[in-house]
This record gives C-alpha cells, structure tokens and sequence, in this order.
C-alpha cells in the first residue's frame, strides 16, 4: 500500500482522537434459528449508518482488516463448516481509502454460523473483529464478544429475557459494591455568590497541553544539542544546496522541517487509539508495577548510553532502506530525508524521547498530553533544520562541533538516572514495598547531583573522555547550578514539627513520593488530615457527624495530586477549613492492592458495550469515578452531601491558586448548610 495512504489511515485514526464526539456507525445484533434437531444457525447482523461500510471476510493482504470470527473451543458443540456471509449489499470496488479493490457491505451485513448442539447447558462464546471506513476515514478496528445460550425448549424471546437479568446482576453488583446506584446521585448545578472567585470550573486542559509542548520541546532542543544530531546540520544542508537553482527550494525546506515534526507526531497515535479503548486504560499502564520497572531498567540504559559505555542505535537496515528512498525525489524523497535523520539521531534523541513518553505515560495524562510533547520535541529538531536549508550560508554562524557536545550528552546521563529513581518509586509506592521512602528517594537524588557538579568540574571523566586542561565558565555556572540544587534537596530532609513533617519541595511535587510515605514520620493522610479510603465507611462517618465529604479522586503516581496536596492543602486558610468542616475520603485509582474475592465482580464497561471484572482496588475506584462523575482525571475534588446524595457545587480538578481553591470550598460549605 502506498505510503501516503499508510499515514492517511494513521492521522484519520487520529483525527478522530481529536474530535471528542464517540462515533459509533456500526450496531451489532445475534439471535439464533433452530434447522434440525440440536442444529441451529446463529445469525450476526451488522446496522451500518449512511456511507461507512465494514469489510468482507476476505481481504487481500495489506488492505483493510477483514470480519473475523472466532469461537471458544468446547466439546459442548461442533461447528459446521465456516461462518457464510450474505451476499445481499456486498460491493466489490476500488476503496478511496486502500486504493484497491475490496468487497465490502453498506446499509446491512449478515453473517451466518451453523453449529450442532452436544449439551444444552453450556452457552456458545467467541468474538468477532472488524473494521468500518467511509469515504473519508477509518475507525480502529473493533473486537465483540457474543454469548449464545441455546435450548430446544425455550423461545428465542427469552434470550432477551435472560439479558434483562444479567443486567439486573450488574445492578446489585455494583449496589452491593459502592452503596448506591449512578442514578441516585443528584447533580447540582448552582452557583455561589460572593464566593470571591468563580472557583467551579475545571482547570483547562489546554494550559496543561502548552506546558507540555513547552516541555517537548526543551527536550527537542536538547536533543539538538547532542554529537548524534548538531553535525547533522551542515550535511543535511548540503541536501538542499544542491537544489538553490530550483524554484521551489525554499517550498522543500519548509517541507523537511514540516516531516521532521510529523514523523515524531505519527509516534504518539497508537496510544489515542490505547485511550479509546477504555478510559482507564492509560491509567492501568502507568501504574503497573512491571512496567516502572521495566522503564526504571530502561532509563538505567539509557544513562549508561549517555554516558558513552555502549552506544544504541537502531537496524543499520531500517537506516538503509529509509536512506535509498531518499533518491525517489520529491515531496517523497525529503519526507524519507526526514525519517532518516530521526532514525540515524535516535542514540541521542531515543532517551529524550523515552523520558517524554514514559512522562506521558506515567502521570496522569494520556495520550493528547503525548502528542503535545511530541509535537513540540518535533518541532524544536525541525525549525533549525529548516532554517538553514533556506539559507544555507548562516550555516556559518553556528559553533563548531567538539567537546562541549559530549558534555551536555553525559549530563544528560545524570539527568536520565535521576529519572529511572522515580519510575522504581512509582512502583514501590503502588505496590507497598515501603523500600523507596521519601528519605531514600532525596538522598539518592542529592548524591546524583553532587556527582553531576563534580563531573562538571572536571573531577570525573567517562569512557572517550579526558581531563579538560580548562574549565569553561558555561561549564562552571552548570556546576553551580547542580550544587545549589543538591543543596536544595538537602533542605527537603529538614523536619517541621509544626506540620509534623519534612519541607515540601515544590520542585519535586509529583516526582518525589509523598511526604506521608517516610520512614520516621509516617502518615496515612496527606498533609496528616484524618481521611477514609473508602467510599461507604467515609459516608456512614459524615452522616455521623453531620459534614459534607470532600471526595477526592487522586492517584500515587499522580503528579498534580502531590502539588495539591503538599503546597494547597498544608496552607493555613485551607487547612483550616478541610481539617473543621469536610470529612475527607481519598480514592487512589491507581491503587494495585487486590479486592476481596466477593469484591471482585463484573461490571458493565462505561462504553456501554460487555463487562469487565475489576481486581484491585485501583479498578473500583477509576471504575467508580468513570461511571458515576463521567472523568477519568486526577485530581478530581466533588463536594458531597451524604444525605441526599447530592453534588454541592461543580467539581473542580487541579486548582493551584489558593484564593480560587478556598472559594470553592467555601461555596461547597455554604450550600450543604443551606440544603
């Protein structure tokens, strides 16, 4: 397939990411026909909205994903002979998107399986995938799951029967689990006067996009700054030098840097198409405990790489196949020049960029906040690189490549160690290890830094190295820097006894565990405030004393969740007011401690479509939080009246600002006292 029909499929994935809306062309429906004795045919029929189409069950290789069928093996039935599809609205053309001829079904499509029956008491189950386009753009492909209980003595009439009770056990299921049904909380949608601020809005979501743009791309500007990618710079300007007669060489400049920033964009997709499988899914991924493991080995050999003990490179073949494209020419040709360069760069720019996805990952952002990064890592790489493919003779301006590069790269080796510490705490603190306290996790990071300053100084060399006969100032003002925040981190140790707890280190917020997870001063609370951790006993306790909850949605492994509540919540005003009038339940949703076994029930998924068992506690309440408040982010604060069930004002999510914070608590306080 061609490959900008590959890229168009890729980004149409994307777009819809994009677009919040759900969109769902496809309805599914199965009944059964009994043919003979113990013989019946299972019928599945596909509803296909106006201009999307699904695809036949053969599809030649690289085009669309065909319908697939597949059922669990049991000697409960046979099959007889393979899934028939019905011919009726199948047409076979030249598809837009594929550029090729497939068969496919608009407006209906019906498939059809014959089985024979050995025991009517064990359902039939399998699944099925498929993939639905129109003219203009592909949804991901869908898997279904379908379930066919089976009886010559009933009417099929009561399959639907059967399903209202599963439904209605879903019901008590999540009665017996939570306390309540979503339909019992009663939304509010008024608002306070005289708060001070208009405190009941949601921090936007777009601020948080630019800062990590901002992010990505210091990284891209870091990674420029590497020996794997500055000498790049004058050959790949000599590429465009050739071309200076052409008219259009300023065009194909703007296009490389354009390519450079796509090829990184393109990184991000999958994990939009992670995000849309279930809300939570990114949250599962960042808090398994295996996998901060795996990111904490990761970025171990990523700092050793750095620091020149070994070097990572990708396929010398992927380099080659990407550099003969090149000679193809034209709009072709500079994008493969540009997939070259990030494919030849990546001992270099592969940590930054590890960091930023395993960042992205790993917090409480998704897979937006990913392409954000991205595009800015892109974009930092692409601008310079576009510039002086316009104007090649500024090429002269630029400083000669040598040792300071490998410098900034070894630096850049401490920085990596620093950051695979915080993916062994991420682990540590989901999985209660109580090894990596918030004492270790300082101490280990000031010994970093201190070794950063003296290697700075020139009192430390690494393989390719040796001592520098003079220290450049740039070089000792970077040493002075490390010094003056390994003193930072020292002051972290210091212990307050009016908070009964270490100083908070705003730097650290989110990185660092929280300062209730300590060694000499342990506390079960954040900011030592009396708390439940579960839904029902905090309810009862509030009814109890007659306060509203403050309900908090937060994670360990959650970065704006520390910021809260290491520099909001410890100050005075706040404090004050949480501490005498609210009764605080905080939910971690990233919490991998397993549920009771009669806990561990299944629940209808929040798209609507199956179940899904939860295990630990970490699924109840990102579960919890998904079905009944329609988020999945964290922090996430709703004030609650435990006698009716009702929402005091609108939640509020990360709120760094002390004033607007405390007027939403106070709106809250002022509504429960009014009701």
């Amino acid at each position: 397939m061609k490959l900008y029909r590959i890229l168009f499929i890729l980004f149409s994935f994307c777009f819809i990411s994009i677009n919040s809306q759900i969109l769902e062309p496809v309805e599914w429906s199965f009944h059964s026909e009994q043919i003979e004795e113990n013989k019946y045919e299972l019928i599945f029929i596909a509803e296909i909205d106006t201009n999307w189409a699904i695809y036949s069950k053969t599809v030649d290789e690289g085009g669309p994903i065909p319908t697939t069928f597949y059922f669990t093996e049991s000697s409960n039935y046979k099959l007889i002979g393979e899934v028939v599809e019905d011919s009726i609205n199948m047409v076979t053309q030249n598809d837009l998107v594929f550029d090729m001829v497939v068969s496919k079904f608009y407006n209906q499509a019906i498939f059809k399986q014959k089985v024979e029956v050995i025991n009517y008491e064990s359902p039939i189950t399998g699944g099925f995938e498929f993939m639905t386009c129109d003219d203009e753009m592909c949804l991901a492909p869908e898997i279904i799951d379908f379930k066919f209980n089976l009886s010559n003595k009933v009417l099929e009439s009561d399959v639907e029967e059967t399903a209202s009770i599963n439904q209605e056990t879903l019901q008590k299921n999540i009665l017996n689990l939570y306390g309540f049904l979503p339909s019992d909380v009663n939304k509010t949608e008024v608002k306070c006067v005289d708060s001070g601020s208009n405190s009941s809005t949601i921090s936007s979501p777009t601020r948080t996009l630019y800062s990590i743009f901002g992010l990505g791309f210091i990284g891209g500007l870091l990674a420029l700054l590497t020996p794997c990618v500055f000498p790049m710079i004058p050959l790949t300007v000599s590429f465009f030098t050739k071309k200076n007669e052409e008219q259009n060489s300023y065009t194909n400049a703007i296009l490389y840097g354009v390519f450079i920033v796509l090829v990184y964009l393109i990184l991000s997709i999958p994990f939009h198409l992670l995000d849309s499988v279930n809300p939570d899914i990114l949250n599962d991924i960042s808090t398994n405990i295996y996998l901060n493991i795996s990111f904490f080995v990761i970025f171990l050999v990523f700092a050793f790489s750095f620091f020149g003990y070994y070097e990572l490179t990708l396929p010398s073949s992927w380099v080659d196949s990407s550099s003969k494209s090149e000679s193809i020419g034209g709009v072709i040709g500079i994008f493969f020049m540009a997939l070259t360069l990030a494919i030849v760069s990546f001992s270099c720019t592969g940590p930054i960029l590890g960091s930023l996805l395993a960042g992205s990952i790993s917090g409480d952002s998704g897979a937006w906040e990913l392409t954000a990064g991205m595009g800015g890592f892109g974009l930092a790489l692409g601008l310079p690189f576009a510039f002086f493919a316009m104007f090649p003779n500024m090429i002269e301006s630029l400083p000669k490549s040598g040792g300071w590069l490998n410098t900034i790269k070894v630096s850049l080796g401490f920085i990596e160690l620093a950051l695979a510490l915080k993916f062994l705490s991420n682990a540590d603190l989901v999985a209660h290890w109580g090894i990596i306290k918030i004492e270790v996790f300082l101490v280990l990071w000031l010994i970093i830094f201190l070794l950063l300053a003296i290697y700075l100084f020139g009192k430390i060399q690494f393989p390719h190295e040796s001592k520098p006969n003079k220290i450049s100032f740039n070089r000792k003002v970077f040493a002075l820097l490390s010094l003056g925040f390994a003193i930072y981190l020292a002051s972290g140790l210091i212990y307050n006894k009016e908070t009964q707890s270490y100083r908070a280190l705003s730097l650290l917020s989110g990185l660092a565990p929280p300062l209730g997870y300590s060694y000499f001063s342990p506390k079960e609370c954040p900011n030592n405030l009396n708390c439940f951790k579960d839904f029902k006993s905090g309810i009862e306790y509030a009814k109890k004393v007659d306060k509203p909850v403050l309900l908090d949605f937060t994670g360990y492994a959650c970065v704006n969740c520390r910021k809260m509540e290491e520099h909001i919540w410890p100050l005075k005003s706040i404090d004050n007011v949480i501490r005498e009038n609210y009764v605080l339940i905080s939910l971690y949703v990233d919490d991998k401690k397993l549920l009771p076994e009669d806990q561990q029930i299944l629940v209808e998924r929040n798209s609507g479509k199956g179940v899904r068992q939860l295990i630990n506690y970490g699924h109840k309440w990102a579960y919890f939080q998904a079905k009944y408040f329609k988020t999945n982010s964290q922090p996430y604060y709703i004030l609650y009246n435990p006698e009716s069930n009702t929402i005091l004002n609108h939640p509020v999510g990360y709120t760094p600002n002390e004033d607007e914070y405390l007027a939403y608590l106070n709106c809250g306080l002022e509504m429960y006292r009014k009701n």
